[in-house]
């Protein structure tokens, strides 16, 4: 497998649900087509999005459903039509895909059939138990799996035979759903891929404790009789909070996982290799330390460090894969382990700019500081735009930051975005609301917070009409252009 990383480029930032157009968020349709030819005029080689799986209510990619299927809002109507399964891309979501799997019926010709029966057939290891996750879900209006009747929740093989046979209707719809993301994805991966244009995808090390895998695969998690966890993620009280953080998502059960040759965790790589190029680990030092938090502790003062499965679990990822396209998610206080597990394995780490001006010379943010393993960004989905940030800083502060980085002429955003494609790190990764100059009512994500995540949308009258020319210019300037 040919690694993109090993290579000088640069990309855009930007989660499909913030691409333009009429529908409540953005989907795989011709905007996103549009934004693939966007990122070429640029001179972009690399589309990094956020998990791509679908969502509880609250919209954070990084609490999915399953760590398999993809996010069906995603799904474009308008290319339903255009196959001739839809009549009119009317009505609510659900109503339009109940129509088009009946259109599917109707109208399917022999090459798409034999595409959905590869479809069922290839994904079938995960794909059944997320169909009957969902139309349990359905019939008990959205309840959580711990929440179901003893049963269901248990999985009785009785009760799921019944399952099978009453909710078969249920069930393919919900097998049909992702047949069409997934077609319409790799549409757009293979759109992306003759542009030059690589995917880049994120795997969060924890699982929601609602979703599919978590219901269907108790044995590799800490998990109760009563389908409650006994312990929970988080990370310990540090600078920034004295509480730490508790997460909630349940721990694995590493020693079982092990046992098992990591086929949850191999099968988990296959899914996202087959959608993506690149792929970021999210909280990368759980691998060699987690922090355990009692489930029955308020917050994360009480949890302890445990061994995570260090080289072990990337060995056998290894031999199933070989050498894997991985960037880790190395921010926050690590330890020379966790720099020794992500080097063992050659994974480049993570550069943010934001991050760069404290005022120590050693601080491994500032441009000087970077070594070419590495991905820098100018910010990431959980910081303010780079715009917002600068101007929340003070007066001295702000002339600090400009004297770090050497005095440049540019304003902000542009200093920044700069000296992230000047860095010596091989991959830059600038999000879009950075390259738009835009102001801190943009940012993706304040994490801590509950309301007006996920939700920021692109306008294309927000671009400049000149701003193509400008980015390929500064790429090719620094050495950032792909043939």
């Amino acid at each position: 497998m040919h690694n993109p990383l090993t290579e000088r480029r640069a990309g855009l930032l930007l989660h499909p649900t913030s691409l333009p157009g009429d529908a409540s968020e953005g989907v795989l349709g011709a905007q996103a087509l549009r934004f693939v030819d966007f990122l070429a005029a640029c001179g972009f080689s690399v589309w990094q999005t956020l998990p791509l799986g679908p969502t509880h209510a609250d919209g954070s990619p990084y609490q999915c459903l399953s760590v398999h299927a993809g996010n069906t809002d995603l799904i474009c109507p308008q290319e339903l039509v255009a196959r001739g399964w839809l009549d009119a891309a009317e009505g609510d979501r659900p109503a339009c895909l109940a129509r088009a799997r009946e259109g599917f019926r109707r109208h399917a010709g022999e090459e798409q059939r034999r595409a959905w029966t590869r479809f069922r057939e290839t994904h079938d290891g995960w794909l059944t138990d997320y169909a009957r996750y969902r139309a349990i879900r359905e019939r008990y209006r959205g309840d959580s799996w711990y929440e179901w009747p003893a049963a269901l929740r248990d999985r009785d093989p009785g009760a799921l035979a019944r399952l099978d046979r009453d909710s078969a209707g249920a069930m393919e719809q919900a097998c049909f759903e992702q047949f069409v993301f997934f077609e319409q994805w790799h549409a757009l991966r293979d759109y992306a891929r003759r542009r030059g244009v690589l995917m880049f995808g994120d795997i969060p090390i924890y699982v929601a404790h609602d979703s599919a895998d978590v219901w269907s695969g108790r044995e590799y998690f800490s998990i109760g009789p009563d389908g409650q966890p006994d312990a929970v993620a988080g990370v310990p009280p540090d600078y920034f909070s004295a509480t730490g953080q508790r997460w909630g998502n349940p721990l694995y059960r590493w020693d079982r996982l092990a046992a098992d040759g990591y086929r949850w965790w191999i099968e988990r790589f296959r899914s996202q290799l087959d959608m993506f190029d690149i792929i970021r680990l999210d909280h990368f030092r759980g691998f060699e330390k987690y922090w355990e938090i009692p489930a029955a502790s308020e917050t994360a003062v009480d949890g302890c460090w445990r061994d995570g499965p260090g080289e072990a679990l990337f060995l056998s990822l290894e031999a199933e894969f070989g050498a894997l396209p991985l960037v880790a998610e190395d921010l926050g206080t690590i330890t020379p382990e966790v720099d020794a597990l992500r080097e063992r394995f050659g994974m480049p780490g993570m550069k943010i700019m934001q991050f760069a001006f404290d005022g120590a010379a050693d601080n491994p943010y500032l441009p000087g500081n970077h070594t070419e393993n590495s991905v820098v960004y100018t910010g990431t989905h959980d910081n303010d735009t780079t715009l917002g940030w600068y101007e929340r800083l003070d007066e001295d502060a702000q002339q600090r930051v400009y004297e770090l980085l050497g005095n440049p002429p540019q304003a902000m955003p542009w200093a920044l975005i700069e000296a992230a494609l000047a860095s010596t790190a091989r991959l830059a990764i600038l999000p879009m609301q950075d390259v738009l100059a835009l102001g801190s009512e943009h940012r993706m994500n304040t994490p801590g917070t509950m309301n007006g995540n996920w939700c920021w949308r692109l306008d294309w009258a927000q671009v400049p009409r000149e701003l193509a020319s400008r980015l390929h210019e500064m790429l090719q300037r620094h050495g950032r252009l792909q043939s």
